[in-house]
């Protein structure tokens, strides 16, 4: 790893650059809970977002149905159609095209 250091003035005083930022924009509830989750008071918001782990998100319309019944207590579809919409996703086959 290289290291790009640049000596200042008075003599012997070494100026290291520092890592790019970028400025984000919290609501107040988002922010209080960022500073609820640092460890000590000299660390970073930059440092508990890296220690953070987020969910995957889910890929096909069941996951994201039962990813929405988690975080809403119910799904807006009911078992029936949502096997029905499974099916329909196995047996999948395209629309005849006007442009072939």
């Amino acid at each position: 790893m290289e290291h790009n250091y640049r000596l200042v003035e008075p003599a012997n005083l070494w100026q290291i650059p520092s890592m790019a930022t970028k400025t984000i924009h919290l609501e107040v509830d988002a922010a209080e809970k960022l500073e609820t989750a640092k460890w000590t008071p000299e660390e970073s918001f930059s440092d508990v977002v890296r220690r953070a782990q987020f969910p995957q998100k889910p890929h096909l319309a069941r996951e994201l149905l039962e990813e929405f019944q988690h975080r809403a207590g119910h799904s807006p579809l009911t078992e029936e159609a949502l096997d029905r919409l499974a099916e329909a996703q196995r047996r999948s086959t395209r629309s005849p095209s006007h442009w072939d």
